[in-house]
């Protein structure tokens, strides 16, 4: 808990209290515009894929950009476009607005979460992307459902108004860490420079492309000073992350843009405070697990079937908006929502938090950045995906929102044979 790490913790709360939120009210705007399901979910689809066209050019930026400038900058992105979803809910409109907050959400994911492992100490890793997940996930417990309340009982400007001075708030504190800190004496640098070769005078976390790692080591223990070129990923070790943290988060973009329009409206709030909640539970506990115990990897199947049978809950939970207010059935409803948002959420935080230190484990340092430009890039397109799916779904083939949860929940189901096949010995792990 150095100023650095707690000034990261306190940039990415704002950044995030300024980004979740939207992800469930732009669906919303956009149903409001007359958009449809199909219009709802290509705002988060967008979002999503501008997110992932940037995150796989934040390596090279970072080579040349501290990454503290880089955070302070997509913390701008994703505020300031805020007040522009209020000119219009046109959907081209409201798409580009979106488009232009994936860029900065892009810059801000990368950046944050490899100067999360960068400001760790290898033993410490686990614990310290816990406690980032807990600065990612509070502003979603506090703020998704409040901002979905808060647009029912005041409209949706005083929202976005709100999301934009978080996210301005978030940029000064983003630039704030690592400033003043001299540049590292001892980096590796590669013997021909190239596409991996990192600029002199950087402070960005590592440098990254496909083919040539360079790894920087002033703050590592035992660092040398030769070249260390990395060549490729290995694949073999993170196939089964990756799968598995795939179609679960196919359903978490797909809950978290349509369970305002799926539940009942006194069953939605409850529903999404719980769910957020839960997500940050999980991946603070499955971070300290990992270090205390030495677990990494254990929670992933577990946490992936977790989420498959929680989808599948929602599936039978869900009422639509126009289910009855009050009464005991409407009660039981509620509460059946908010139980398949607990299992869910805690699956899905564990599952965030083991996959990461899985696949940080796995490659060692040098790779850093790669994997955490590798791991956002799943993440993001994966919920982008899965809000578009589920509203082309719905709109196309004429299907409740519930039913196409339960597309999801087999969709998730399936990939667990896969990933027990192409789980890693053991011995690999380190």
């Amino acid at each position: 808990m150095s100023r650095d790490f707690l000034l990261l913790l306190a940039a990415t709360f704002a950044v995030f209290g300024s980004a979740t939120p939207m992800l469930s009210v732009v669906p919303l705007w956009a149903e409001h515009g007359g958009s449809g399901h199909g219009g709802a979910g290509a705002t988060t689809a967008v979002h999503m894929a501008t997110t992932v066209a940037t995150q796989t050019v934040t390596g090279r930026i970072l080579r040349r950009i501290p990454a503290s400038w880089v955070l302070g900058g997509g913390a701008l992105l994703i505020g300031l476009p805020c007040l522009g979803y209020a000119l219009t809910a046109a959907l081209p409109w409201t798409l580009a607005v979106s488009a232009l907050r994936g860029t900065g959400f892009g810059l801000v994911t990368v950046a944050g979460s490899a100067l999360a492992a960068r400001l760790a100490g290898p033993g410490q890793r686990g614990r310290a992307l816990g406690w980032y997940g807990v600065a990612v996930g509070l502003p979603a417990a506090a703020l998704v459902p409040a901002a979905v309340w808060a647009v029912a009982e005041f409209g949706f400007v005083p929202v976005f108004a709100a999301s934009a001075a978080l996210g301005m708030l978030g940029a000064p504190l983003g630039a704030a860490v690592l400033a003043g800190r001299a540049p590292s004496r001892g980096r590796r640098r590669a013997r021909t420079p190239g596409p991996g070769a990192p600029e002199a005078g950087t402070s960005g976390p590592g440098a990254c492309n496909a083919r040539t790692v360079v790894v920087r080591t002033g703050s590592a223990p035992g660092a040398g000073s030769g070249p260390a070129p990395v060549r490729g990923l290995p694949v073999r070790l993170l196939a089964a992350p990756v799968l598995l943290l795939l179609a679960p988060v196919c359903a978490l973009g797909s809950l978290m843009s349509f369970l305002p329009l799926a539940l009942a409206p006194q069953a939605a709030p409850a529903a999404l405070l719980t769910l957020s909640a839960a997500l940050t539970i999980g991946r603070w506990a499955a971070g300290e697990w990992s270090d205390r115990r030495g677990g990494t990897g254990r929670f992933m199947a577990p946490c992936a079937a977790l989420c498959a049978l929680a989808t599948a809950a929602f599936a039978v939970v869900g009422g639509g908006p126009a289910a009855p207010e009050g009464g005991a059935a409407a009660a039981a409803g509620t509460a059946a929502a908010v139980a398949a948002a607990l299992a869910f959420g805690l699956g899905m935080g564990a599952l965030q938090n083991d996959t990461l230190v899985a696949m940080f484990h796995r490659t060692g340092p040098e790779r850093h950045a790669t994997i955490s430009a590798a791991w956002n890039m799943t993440f993001d397109s994966a919920y982008g995906a899965g809000a578009l799916l589920t509203g082309a779904v719905a709109q196309t083939f004429s299907l409740s929102l519930p039913a196409a949860f339960g597309v999801l929940a087999v969709l998730t189901a399936a990939v667990l044979p896969a990933a027990a096949v192409l789980r890693p010995r053991p011995s690999h792990h380190r």
